[in-house]
């Protein structure tokens, strides 16, 4: 935790580097510390096979010379003259950038809240090889699986100290907890693998180990037997774990970075239908214990909860300030910063649930794939291609017939998300959030 006196020392910390690089000839500047605590042990087959502890302070210092920027990074233990020097030497010789520049002080968050991010329990190592073992335990116990890919539990927590010339100070921290398991089932060319995991800030709103390794085994078991689909035209529906993978790509096409460099194939797409009539998208990073939440932004902003696609239609970019000064628009508090580095992301964003439940979705197909895993590097952001290897179970008047694996889905990113029907299984937990999707005219290459 980034307790208050640790806090004050960063901050003084940081207002040193702003001080000394004033006085080396900087006209603006900020600084930015990076707290990082972290332990994790792996386990596998009933046996510890490691454990590992981190611990970093973190320090970026930005300097502006006019429209010359130079940034450098340090750890606790530097001299904040000679660092603050050699950033100011770096930006006068830099090249101009018309467009960052540190955020207007008219917009800096006065009293950041408190979105009840970081839980104080200390998770010993003990206790995390304990869980990491009960989970593995849970899931060797399902029947039909015959090994394990290994468990691990972690605790973990990231804070961040940002101080501006401008007149900003400000911190916060967040605590990660985590359990996972891989599980194997089957003997030979005939194995089949799955996992499950659970991820949370608090550490009693963790699911349970054996809750875990359960679904874990259950899933692997589930995947025996699985054969290749016919080629050809086919609906496909996204487990939600996959479903997140569809919402990081829309999050990616309307962020605002990719939109100033034409690098999005929704660069066009500002107040046009992109989702089906009735379907919504939320970006809220001032949800309390969202895995994604964050008083204020990189720059020092409170961003607010927004609507980014309503009813259908695309309303807002996620920007930060210099993707939105490139757009000719103004920052809505998306900038992330990455050491001295800021660009645009999402916080919690979701796709909003729709009105059926996935098995009003499942029922309503005479034939369909029901998607469960998906690999390959195969989507293009530019043009909106969409190819990837998949595999999950074949759906056949109205329910899951068999497993499938070994088959490839494709389409185009802007069809998919026009035909994109959601189910009303949404689970919040995660910074990146979608319930069941269905999407139709995909195509299906297999046997």
């Amino acid at each position: 935790m980034i307790s208050d006196n640790s806090a004050q020392k960063l901050i003084d910390r940081a207002a040193e580097l702003i001080e000394a690089a004033r006085r080396a000839g900087a006209d603006q500047a900020d600084a930015v510390v990076m707290r990082a605590r972290s332990l994790s042990v792996s386990v596998r087959l009933g046996k510890v096979e490691g454990s590992e502890s981190s611990e970093s302070d973190d320090f970026a210092l930005r300097v502006f010379v006019g429209r010359r920027i130079a940034s450098v990074s340090a750890n606790a233990s530097a001299d904040p003259v000679r660092l603050a020097e050699r950033a100011v030497a770096m930006a006068r010789v830099a090249p101009e950038d018309a467009f960052e520049q540190l955020a207007d002080p008219a917009m800096l968050v006065k009293t950041p809240r408190d979105l009840d991010l970081y839980d104080p329990t200390v998770v010993s190592a003990e206790r995390l090889t304990e869980d990491a073992l009960a989970t593995e335990a849970a899931a060797l116990a399902v029947k039909g699986v015959t090994n394990s890919g290994g468990a691990s539990a972690s605790a973990s927590m990231g804070g961040m100290v940002l101080v501006t010339s401008t007149g900003f100070a400000g911190h916060y921290a967040a605590t990660r907890f985590g359990r996972s398991v891989s599980a194997i089932a089957g003997q030979g060319t005939a194995m089949e693998r799955d996992y499950d995991f659970s991820s949370r800030l608090h550490f009693a709103d963790l699911d349970t180990p054996e809750a875990i390794g359960r679904r874990a085994g259950e899933r692997a078991v589930r995947r025996l037997g699985a054969r290749q689909a016919k080629t050809g035209p086919v609906t496909v529906i996204y487990d939600p774990r996959l479903a997140r993978g569809v919402a990081a790509h829309l999050a990616s096409a309307i962020n605002g970075a990719a939109v100033a460099r034409k690098t999005s194939f929704l660069r066009d797409s500002m107040d046009r239908q992109i989702l089906k009539a009735g379907v919504n998208v939320t970006d809220n990073p001032l949800r309390i214990r969202g895995s994604a939440s964050r008083p204020f932004d990189g720059e020092g902003i409170e961003g607010q909860p927004l609507t980014m696609i309503e009813d259908g239609v695309l309303r807002h970019w996620l920007l930060s300030g210099s993707s939105a000064r490139e757009l000719g628009l103004v920052t809505n508090g998306r900038g992330v910063r990455s050491g001295s580095v800021v660009t645009p992301a999402s916080t919690n964003f979701a796709i909003e649930p729709g009105t059926q439940t996935p098995e009003d979705l499942i029922g309503s197909l005479s034939s369909g794939f029901y998607v469960t895993e998906v690999f390959g590097q195969g989507v293009d952001m530019v043009t909106g291609q969409y190819s990837r290897g998949a595999s999950g179970f074949w759906i056949e008047n109205g329910a899951l017939a068999y497993p499938v694996s070994e088959v490839t889905i494709a389409s185009n990113l802007k069809d998919m998300f026009l035909n994109m029907t959601p189910a009303n299984d949404i689970d919040r937990n995660f910074g990146m959030a979608a319930p069941t999707l269905m999407i139709e005219g995909m195509t299906l290459a297999g046997s």
